[in-house]
């Protein structure tokens, strides 16, 4: 059985929203990590792949595109031991104001 991943969307009968949307500084941000694993050979496609089939499927229909590919890479750092994810946590909340 294909994955929510392999769906496309829930069919309906709605028009394909076509309009442009405005691209968050952070989703940038994260394209950029992802070409910066990548030119270092920490993650490859197949990885990042494997990482947002992995994603919980009430949890992949809930987030949208970059925040699968955050959570990819978040899964598969930890995985290889790049860094635990108690760690991005903290970074994270760091980066947020609040406390890690």
């Amino acid at each position: 059985m294909p994955g929510v991943h392999d769906r496309g969307g829930w069919p309906t009968d709605d028009p394909i929203d076509q309009e442009e949307h405005p691209v968050m500084d952070w989703e940038v941000r994260m394209s950029a990590l992802l070409g910066a694993l990548r030119g270092k050979g920490l993650m490859r496609t197949d990885e990042m792949r494997r990482g947002i089939e992995s994603i919980d499927p009430s949890r992949y229909e809930s987030i949208g595109y970059y925040a699968r590919w955050a959570e990819s890479v978040e899964s598969i750092l930890a995985e290889k031991g790049i860094f635990t994810r108690e760690e991005i946590d903290g970074k994270m909340g760091e980066l947020s104001g609040g406390a890690g």
